[in-house]
């Protein structure tokens, strides 16, 4: 009776030969094809090889492209809170004071998204008019740090003389 399923050649052909069990090149049998050795090389962002180990690693911004931003334009780094996440987290942000709750943050634009239950006296770079509306509706004040512009004079010229 003869088998309908042939073995491996790796299960059939152990010792025989010098270890490369029919496939070839050493080189060519290198865990799975041509995808070069075992860790992360012969990934690629084309090859696609190892996706799923990849996906599940460093998760679906690995491949394509994620965008690039003109050096020209300049990213918005401002830091911004919610009244919300003010109110949340009153002992981290604020004072208690006789009058309520001072909070000072200098370099963050405060948002209106949230309630405000407390009255709260806030010092901050900047506010949304939604913001100062609620934290002054609950007694509380708004100072805002005062950003000058600086204007640059039109500068004719050298060169360039009008007659």
């Amino acid at each position: 009776m003869t088998r309908l399923v042939k073995r491996k050649k790796a299960s059939r052909m152990h010792g025989r030969g010098m270890g490369t069990h029919g496939g070839g090149a050493r080189k060519k049998r290198k865990k799975s094809g041509h995808k070069g050795g075992i860790g992360m090389s012969g990934t690629g962002k084309r090859a696609d090889h190892k996706k799923t180990l990849i996906l599940n690693l460093y998760g679906h911004d690995y491949f394509g492209k994620q965008g690039v931003t003109s050096r020209g334009t300049k990213r918005d780094t401002r830091l911004r809170i919610n009244l919300f996440d003010l109110m949340n987290h009153l002992d981290k942000y604020a004072k208690k004071t006789k009058d309520g709750y001072e909070i000072n943050l200098p370099k963050y634009k405060i948002l209106g998204t949230g309630e405000v239950k407390e009255k709260l006296t806030v010092n901050c770079l900047e506010a949304s008019k939604v913001a100062i509306e609620k934290i002054e509706a609950a007694g509380g004040s708004v100072t805002v740090k005062e950003v000058k512009e600086i204007i640059t004079p039109l500068v004719e010229h050298p060169k360039k003389k009008k007659e």
